[in-house]
């Protein structure tokens, strides 16, 4: 017997009242023993949404997470999977065979098909279900063994040596495509097919700890490597303070990735805002052509740097070669000092009496050896070598290579001193912040500690 035209009405009174009142649709359909198709066309007609029910762990789940709570122990303590409390990590929406994902991707188990919200896009066909993409996945065929094994009441060890794989993988493949039901191969591989590619937000797209730590680095001018290095010394029992060099270069050069703004991207030393290729560095040309001990003389004690004390040097110059400031680096510990060069003059005089006024500020230890390029600058060597007791040893022609914690210091401070600018503009103050700020850094050669630490370790022993 069918419902009157004035019984449906009174019904769908009775279902738009309670839909105020509980919100879901699907709850309320069945609470009135109304079709749920029908119930959710009443809805839509009247203009009101089916407001999800929230599950009754949620907040719990939720509060443990944010006191730091790992996911499984979480999710155990509230009674639900882990896969479940993934989805909510993830603010992934779920249906009966459909799960929507926070970029618009939604999969449909039942179907293999991957759609985004808005966009038509082709299913996930059986060619790409059979296609192998890698060794390390498991292929259809093995898992119609794995069903047909276990079927047999085969042991998962016996399983995994039938197929090559450990017992670990095999047990692991059951657990997560079968939820408490029997697993099914196809249902198996078309859920894997779907899980490929997982939406993952990054780390540093939005504000928190990691991403303070490492703007701050930014602006105190370390590498990506430095932060990450100093993060897991600063937090070594954090895990959510970790992030890798690739994902801090990302957030630099891809703005849309990474979420750090343009202005950090001042922290580049390169100063460049997209990637380039290596190429090979430019060759420097030999200038000096007085007499001098080679590099090749130089003592073995020196070139391995076990004897503290030795040190490489250079100048860095400014724009149209009217400036220039003079760099020393110690070679075990790459402690960097500035020399003030007066009104940027570089000849040979000044450059001589620059370093002498610097050297003789170390302590007596400290003052083992030089080594330069063969610049026009270190034609007063001598006269050096007598003031100070420090021999120098000249580079082979070309070979920056020879004097490398130099060159590499000196490309740390063209961040500092850009190449074209007027540098006779800095004085010794500056110089001297510059030098403070570099000794700061932790360095990868000196296994995360700083120059700084290292010469103290020095002047203390």
């Amino acid at each position: 017997m069918g419902v009157g035209r004035d019984d449906l009405a009174g019904l769908r009174k009775r279902f738009l009242e309670r839909l105020d009142a509980v919100g879901n649709v699907t709850a309320v359909a069945r609470e009135l023993g109304v079709n749920r198709n029908t119930a959710f066309g009443w809805a839509r007609k009247a203009g009101q949404v089916s407001v999800r029910r929230r599950h009754p762990g949620r907040d719990e789940y939720e509060r443990l997470r944010a006191a730091g709570v790992a996911r499984r122990a979480a999710a155990r303590q509230v009674g639900v999977n882990e896969r479940t409390a993934k989805d909510w990590d993830w603010g992934v929406r779920k249906s009966r065979t459909a799960r929507t994902y926070t970029d618009g991707r939604r999969v449909d188990y039942s179907t293999g098909t991957v759609t985004m919200v808005g966009v038509t896009t082709a299913p996930v066909g059986l060619a790409a279900l059979e296609k192998q993409l890698h060794p390390r996945f498991l292929t259809l065929d093995e898992r119609e063994r794995i069903r047909d094994l276990q079927a047999e009441g085969q042991s998962l060890r016996a399983i995994g040596r039938a197929l090559g794989w450990p017992a670990s993988t095999v047990k692991r493949e059951i657990d997560v495509n079968s939820d408490g039901r029997e697993y099914q191969p196809y249902a198996a591989h078309r859920a894997s097919a779907a899980r490929r590619a997982r939406p993952k937000e990054r780390k540093l797209l939005h504000e928190g700890g990691l991403r303070r730590f490492v703007r701050d680095g930014l602006r105190r001018r370390w590498s990506p490597e430095q932060i990450c290095h100093a993060l897991l010394r600063e937090h070594p029992d954090d895990e959510s303070m970790r992030v890798s060099v690739e994902t801090i270069y990302q957030a630099l050069y891809f703005q849309a990735r990474g979420g750090l703004k343009r202005e950090v991207q001042a922290a580049v030393r390169s100063g460049r805002t997209r990637r380039k290729p290596r190429r090979d560095p430019e060759r420097r040309t030999a200038r000096f052509t007085d007499p001098m001990v080679m590099i090749s003389d130089r003592p073995a004690d020196i070139e391995d740097r076990a004897v503290p004390g030795h040190w490489e040097g250079d100048l860095i110059i400014g724009a149209g070669g009217r400036s220039a400031i003079a760099t020393l680096v110690e070679r075990s510990t790459r402690y960097t000092m500035l020399v003030h060069l007066p009104g940027g003059a570089h000849d040979a005089e000044t450059v001589r009496d620059g370093l002498v006024r610097t050297v003789q500020t170390l302590p007596a230890h400290l003052r083992g050896s030089l080594t330069w390029d063969q610049g026009s600058e270190m034609a007063r060597h001598w006269q050096f070598t007598m003031a100070t007791d420090m021999p120098v040893y000249f580079c082979d022609p070309a070979s920056p290579w020879q004097r490398g914690s130099n060159e590499n210091t000196n490309g740390l401070l063209r961040q500092y001193f850009p190449k074209g600018t007027d540098l006779s503009l800095h004085g010794p103050e500056d110089l001297e912040h510059v030098a403070q700020e570099l000794n700061g850094r932790p360095r990868k050669t000196l296994d995360w500690d700083t120059p700084a630490e290292r010469l103290r370790d020095l002047l203390t022993t």
